[in-house]
């Protein structure tokens, strides 16, 4: 019904920057908060920063002053603009929405996209 495709992710040394992007489509009427998860190997899946429609974003404390995320309703994509990359930034990044798509609204999710920071 929703789907939600990444793209951005890569290898990329620490202090470096990347930018994910995500992009949904399919039969949403609307789209409420958009965001970015992560997941590293034997970790569980954690906020990263989520943006509400109105922009209003909110950042998990471990990277706040470092990743900023945005969006364009318009085009139905979020952006995650990361910078000053660690090595514990290492993960799968999955894109979240919470999307209405008639009658009911739900939690959609990307497929991830592997970022890692490595010299």
């Amino acid at each position: 019904q929703v789907q939600l495709v990444e793209s951005g992710g890569g290898l990329v040394q620490p202090g470096g920057s990347l930018r994910l992007s995500c992009v949904a489509s399919g039969r949403m009427s609307s789209i409420y908060d958009m965001g970015w998860y992560r997941q590293a190997p034997g970790k569980q899946r954690e906020l990263v920063a989520i943006v509400t429609r109105n922009s209003n974003p909110n950042y998990a404390d471990l990277v706040k002053g470092r990743f900023y995320i945005s969006r364009d309703n318009a085009k139905n994509t979020v952006y995650l603009q990361m910078n000053s990359l660690k090595p514990e930034d290492t993960a799968v990044y999955y894109c979240y929405a919470h999307a209405v798509v008639v009658p009911t609204s739900s939690d959609y999710w990307g497929q991830g996209t592997q970022v890692t920071v490595s010299s």
